[in-house]
């Protein structure tokens, strides 16, 4: 993006996808650009002009079929499970991730990526989102804290992590 609107450099979960300057990296899905031609020129225009080869460049993500999931406002709002398969994270329960207490507000699929995904609300501002992501509404949680991550990033249990409930519980009632 041109100006930091964004909410990477590029490198999301410790994946490296592309550079930028920070803030000014969002991953979207095609049917939801507007491209002019004069921003496409340009933007093509400054990717072949790039020092590095083409074959040092990583890798973009490998997208989901789009029939996996149906393109209308209902879709726009996936519902959560209760808890992953083998019941070890449970909705609602606190957790930690990169050091940062948060709770369990979405268990299930996303949209940008395959697999089985855990949604945060994390106790402090240094999350990415709300809980929505590329205009799917995971869950709801204040601006910068909310993150998607998946189970093996997760840390489960000790007693620190009951804080984060009595923080998040705190600050929805604190005035604003």
């Amino acid at each position: 993006l041109t100006e930091a609107t964004g909410v990477h450099d590029g490198k999301v979960l410790g994946v490296s996808y592309f550079e930028c300057a920070p803030e000014h990296g969002v991953f979207t899905q095609v049917e939801l650009l507007q491209i002019g031609s004069e921003v496409l020129a340009g933007a093509l225009s400054d990717a072949t002009s790039d020092a590095q080869p083409s074959s040092a460049r990583t890798a973009a993500p490998t997208p989901l079929a789009s029939s996996s999931f149906e393109d209308n406002e209902e879709s726009r709002k996936l519902s959560s499970k209760e808890q992953v398969a083998d019941g070890s994270i449970l909705l609602g329960q606190p957790v930690r991730w990169s050091g940062m207490q948060g709770i369990v507000r979405y268990i299930g699929e996303v949209r940008f990526a395959a697999g089985e995904w855990i949604g945060l609300e994390l106790t402090e501002a240094t999350g990415m989102h709300d809980g929505t992501v590329m205009g799917v509404s995971y869950f709801k949680c204040a601006p910068k804290h909310g993150v998607l991550a998946p189970a093996e990033q997760l840390q489960v249990g000790g007693e620190a992590l009951a804080s984060a409930l009595a923080a998040i519980a705190s600050a929805a009632v604190a005035p604003a």
